[in-house]
């Protein structure tokens, strides 16, 4: 076997790992209880809809629920990119110790695990009453982005030339000209990957969700799906569950089909230099 053919072949089992969860979502959500159960038998009986109705014969209606995710991982990128990129500018224009001391912060606070902040939310929204609001819980899910966000993007911008700002300068642009037309244009592929990783994680995120919202008309995509019932107390809905969560994919495969480019370019920008 050639490299290339070795290469090829590691390639597509790659892909085929990643994908394979995705299919088997897929082919669950269209089993019946009893192929679930027995996978080799039923045949007859194996292929249904009725997972599919189920979602959306739910009240209040399925839709509401990616709604109401979309409004929220909307209102966390916003505040996110608009805390982050001018936080990210400060960070470069440091002195490098107190810049490389500031990354370290950031990089620790990014990698502490949020769940050990739980109760301490859940204070600070039922004291401030912000229970039941989803422009309230982008609240977390900003601070809860935001060291990752700047890291990236700081990134974006040490990798611009200096000699740019200082052209800049020369010619008369204060520093909201600056932002506004060199410095946000130039790193706009590190900000869209960066708003998709913000997205994704207010998208999915399930324990403050969970605590924040206990109206059923607010709920969000995670907490919605964690609610649907089975038949008994003892029957979990496998095939509801899988339904939900391809509908709920749906949008996501949507946003990265449309935002692929600007997205690999903003992972990739600064990975390599001439």
């Amino acid at each position: 076997m050639t490299e290339l053919n070795r290469r090829n072949t590691t390639i597509l089992l790659l892909i085929l790992w990643s994908i394979t969860p995705l299919i088997w979502q897929l082919y669950t959500s269209f089993c019946s209880p009893e192929a679930l159960i027995s996978p080799f038998e039923n045949i007859a009986k194996r292929w249904t809809l009725d997972n599919y109705r189920q979602v959306f014969q739910a009240d209040p209606p399925f839709w509401r629920y990616l709604v109401n995710s979309s409004l929220v991982g909307i209102y966390t990128t916003f505040i996110t990119l608009l805390i982050s990129i001018p936080a990210a500018y400060s960070l470069v224009k440091l002195p490098r110790r107190i810049a490389n001391v500031s990354k370290l912060v950031l990089t620790s606070v990014a990698l502490f695990p949020y769940v050990l902040l739980f109760l301490a939310l859940l204070e600070f929204a039922r004291s401030l009453n912000l229970g039941n609001n989803l422009l309230a819980l982008s609240i977390p899910y900003s601070g809860l982005s935001l060291p990752l966000a700047i890291l990236l993007i700081s990134s974006a911008i040490k990798d611009l030339p200096a000699d740019l700002e200082e052209a800049a300068k020369i010619d008369g642009l204060n520093l909201w000209q600056r932002f506004r037309w060199i410095l946000v244009p130039l790193i706009a592929p590190a900000c869209a990957s960066t708003a998709i990783i913000v997205f994704l994680f207010s998208w999915n995120e399930y324990p403050i969700a969970l605590t924040w919202i206990s109206k059923d008309e607010l709920l969000t995509l995670p907490v919605a799906i964690a609610r649907l019932a089975g038949s008994s107390v003892y029957s979990v809905p496998y095939g509801a569950y899988a339904a939900a969560t391809v509908i709920g994919s749906i949008p996501l495969i949507i946003i990265m089909i449309i935002f692929q480019k600007q997205i690999v370019s903003g992972l990739t920008q600064g990975a390599v230099k001439g």
